[in-house]
């Protein structure tokens, strides 16, 4: 299967979380920031990615448990090409979405520059 159609279906498979925080972040909704969803980078989907401020907003689920290594070796690649990783867990994102967009916006702001 090829990237964009990998991208695709993982987009089509999305969990509650990669839900709301989509809500949160498209259509320029967050600052007014453009975020694209399972973008191949290196090798890797990442989550969430605003090429603008060259973030990325990596969600860990269950899946992600007993992976830290895994996570960690890949944010470290993602960085390599030029992004900052923020992770944050399912059950943050689905328990205070505001204050994970807020996150989000600072990161997104210091990126900018201010």
């Amino acid at each position: 299967m090829d990237a964009t159609a990998n991208a695709r279906r993982l987009r089509q498979s999305q969990t509650l979380a990669e839900k709301t925080l989509w809500t949160l972040v498209r259509a320029h909704r967050l600052g007014g920031f453009k975020f694209r969803r399972q973008t191949p980078i290196g090798g890797y989907f990442a989550d969430f990615v605003c090429e603008q401020a060259r973030l990325i907003v990596e969600l860990d689920g269950a899946a992600h448990e007993g992976r830290e290594d895994y996570d960690a070796r890949r944010t470290e690649a993602l960085e390599r090409f030029g992004y900052a990783v923020l992770r944050f867990r399912n059950e943050r994102v689905l328990a205070d979405p505001g204050g994970t967009a807020d996150d989000i916006l600072a990161a997104l702001r210091d990126a900018r520059g201010g």
